[in-house]
């Protein structure tokens, strides 16, 4: 059986930045072995599989590893798919997901996601956290519904930051954000997720549904820019919308083509 597939780098208005994410459209679902298999084999960050329902699309998101409840560069990506390539009409793409009702809205050439504002609270950092960042002092800590977030003094440490990823990787959460207030964007931060089978994500929009509300309340505004620090890095416009968070950015198409499944 052939498959169309899409990889898009999204969070970028360059080819080889932001975070590139596989998207393939399916008529049907397939076993769940088999798309872990395909996003095995992709071996990017995530794959992103869509099919077309009444009420708009169902989306489901697999890292080479396993399948999670949300991802933001992959839902863009797709979106952008679904408004380039699928010849959709309309300014709004909504998914059904794990995570509930998603939305995607386009203007001109930005994609902005509607997703759920994450809820934190602050957390002892585990031992294997306070290890990794035994050289720099952790200003604060939070744990979010999935992930730790750790606040740094500046920008430079968080982007001259190395962490013991094997070390890492026993914390018991999806990945560990790091942030820190920008020199030139409001925020910025870094994502790692070991235990998801990523070392760093380049661009993180799940991340964002925690770093929102986190820097909203911190620099009493809501609506913000960010970048993450990644080695391909991205850009990212960001809003705090009462219990929901905005999350904007811009895709370019890298590849176009068809696998073939059994």
């Amino acid at each position: 059986m052939k498959l169309p597939i899409y990889q898009v780098d999204a969070f970028t208005d360059r080819l080889f930045c932001g975070n590139p994410a596989a998207v393939i459209p399916l008529n049907e679902w397939l076993a769940d072995d088999t798309m872990l298999k395909i996003a095995a084999e992709n071996n990017l960050a995530e794959t992103a599989f869509y099919i077309h329902t009444e009420n708009g699309f169902h989306i489901r998101w697999f890292t080479p590893t396993t399948e999670v409840d949300l991802c933001g560069h992959a839902t863009l990506a797709a979106a952008y798919v679904i408004f380039n390539l699928q010849n959709f009409e309309g300014e709004t793409v909504r998914f059904d997901s794990k995570s509930g009702e998603l939305a995607v809205t386009l203007s001109e050439d930005w994609l902005t996601m509607d997703f759920p504002a994450d809820h934190y609270q602050v957390a002892v950092p585990p031992p294997a956290l306070v290890e990794s960042l035994s050289s720099i002092t952790m200003a604060e800590v939070y744990k979010g519904k999935t992930d730790y977030l750790v606040v740094l003094d500046s920008e430079e440490e968080v982007k001259n930051l190395e962490f013991d990823i094997i070390v890492l990787s026993t914390i018991p959460a999806r990945g560990i954000i790091v942030t820190a207030s920008g020199n030139d964007v409001d925020f910025v931060s870094r994502f790692f997720a070991p235990q998801s089978g990523i070392d760093e994500d380049p661009v993180t929009g799940s991340a964002h549904t925690t770093l929102i509300p986190y820097w909203a309340e911190k620099l009493s505004k809501k609506t913000m820019t960010a970048k993450q620090l990644s080695k391909r890095g991205g850009y990212l416009r960001c809003e705090l919308d009462g219990d929901r968070v905005k999350i904007g950015g811009q895709a370019k198409l890298y590849l176009r083509g068809e696998i073939e499944t059994e």
